[in-house]
């Protein structure tokens, strides 16, 4: 028997836990990657441009929680590792699987649409060609990711200074003599803040609303390894108890010129950063209320203050994009996205999104469970315990965390919560055959 084909769009964390674990049950897999080599978001300096990581990044989750199940971060490692680490770790990841063997790297999916018999037409090309190339896979697994079209904010006005987006932000040194403004209260705003202050003429960061601000070590640990050690308390205790933590630590925003949350913690996605309070606090990062309105490069904020700026970065977040794919056949975009498991529309079959999800915690654990749950279905290993409209009415009528309604928050679960969502589905799927490539041959004859 032949065995079924499947095409997997993305080698970053996701991808590549997705072609390991298909090719693990037989399939014939194909990678598609617009990037010289695997890691996708952690390639710093990729010279696609794809990266919207800087030369300072590290994770906000610890090492403790942010390795793949079955290939552990080193021993050594940082409890914060670099983005350099990272991409090593997932080189040696898709090394040691031999994940990288099977992706076309340098390469752009173009077009990808269904045809008879459930599957799909993938059309891509390669790097510096215009010619199409189109080939027909049995399943689909998109795993392109959801940080690489920036969503820009819209203010009255015109601002005739530079305005750039977080996503092309790579390094402190062409900022220095500037008057820099960052706009956002995520991790990234942060980050950029603080590095931007120690070579700028002055930095300040805009807030539209209050942000909680979790130090990464709490009691002399990780945080998330402090805080998943009470998962076994009522959630409500859980995220009171934190609340007090952070405000007998470090006091209320108000005290250092920053709004206060007027939201519970994690109704926004978690800010890990130990930094920006220092920096306000020695006067090398001011706080701005948000921007009322642009003129020239005069910024007018809500509190009526205004002050002129050099530079704005916005740290607004991504748009969830899918280009190849026709919107009229499914758009991810908006509230609600519609897939069981965040992985499985209930209107398309055989194609499957790994790591379109916004853990409280880290993403590629759960995206190679994912990718797991994925293969086994596709093998007949595994099904759904019910319609998948049913199932997806469940998940969105019963989320992890109740956040602010606002586009960065449509795809978020809780870390550990959805893990064992995941397993426990694993759990019910039939045993996998001895014999390497019998799932997909067994599927293809019975079909």
């Amino acid at each position: 028997m032949v065995a079924k084909r499947v095409a997997v769009i993305g080698a970053g964390p996701a991808g590549i836990a997705a072609i390991k674990n298909f090719t693990d049950l037989g399939f014939d897999v194909v990678g598609f990657d617009r990037c010289q080599g695997v890691g996708g978001n952690w390639r710093f300096d990729d010279p696609t441009g794809h990266s919207s990581v800087f030369e300072t990044t590290h994770i906000i989750s610890s090492k403790h929680t942010s390795s793949y199940e079955d290939f552990p971060l080193p021993d050594n490692a940082a409890d914060y590792p670099s983005h350099r680490v990272l991409a090593k770790y997932f080189a040696d990841y898709a090394r040691t699987f031999g994940v990288d063997e099977r992706v076309r790297f340098e390469t752009e999916v173009v077009k990808c649409e269904p045809v008879p018999d459930d599957r799909w037409s993938v059309s891509w090309r390669r790097s510096g060609d215009e010619d199409l190339t189109t080939e027909v896979f049995d399943a689909l697994c998109v795993c392109n990711g959801h940080h690489h079209t920036p969503r820009m904010p819209e203010y009255p006005g015109t601002f005739t200074g530079k305005m750039m987006h977080s996503h092309e932000y790579k390094r402190a040194a062409p900022f220095a003599g500037e008057r820099v403004l960052v706009i956002g209260g995520g991790n990234s705003a942060c980050d950029v803040a603080v590095e931007t202050s120690r070579v700028s003429a002055k930095t300040a960061i805009s807030w539209r609303r209050g942000y909680y601000l979790i130090p990464k070590f709490m009691l002399g640990q990780p945080v998330d390894k402090l805080f998943y050690r009470f998962t076994w308390f009522p959630k409500r205790l859980q995220l009171a108890g934190l609340e007090f933590l952070l405000n007998l630590l470090q006091g209320k925003n108000r005290d250092i010129g920053l709004p206060d949350p007027d939201h519970r913690i994690m109704a926004t996605h978690p800010t890990l950063n130990s930094d920006l309070y220092l920096a306000i606090r020695h006067g090398k990062v001011e706080p701005k209320r948000d921007i009322q309105r642009l003129d020239g490069k005069r910024v007018h904020f809500v509190d009526g203050t205004s002050e002129e700026f050099d530079v704005i970065v916005a740290c607004t977040g991504y748009q969830i994009a899918h280009p190849f794919l026709d919107s009229s056949l499914i758009d991810l975009s908006k509230a609600p996205v519609r897939l069981y498991q965040k992985m499985m529309p209930e209107t398309l079959k055989n194609i499957y999104f790994i790591g379109l999800f916004q853990p409280l915690g880290c993403i590629w654990p759960g995206a190679a469970l994912q990718a797991k749950l994925a293969a086994r279905h596709l093998a007949g290993l595994w099904k759904p315990r019910a319609p998948l409209s049913r199932l997806i009415d469940h998940e969105l009528a019963h989320p992890d965390v109740d956040q602010v309604n606002s586009p960065r928050h449509t795809v978020t679960v809780n870390d550990m919560a959805f893990r064992k969502r995941l397993k426990t589905d694993l759990a019910r799927s039939a045993p996998v055959p001895a014999e390497p490539g019998l799932a997909s041959s067994q599927l293809a004859a019975a079909e």
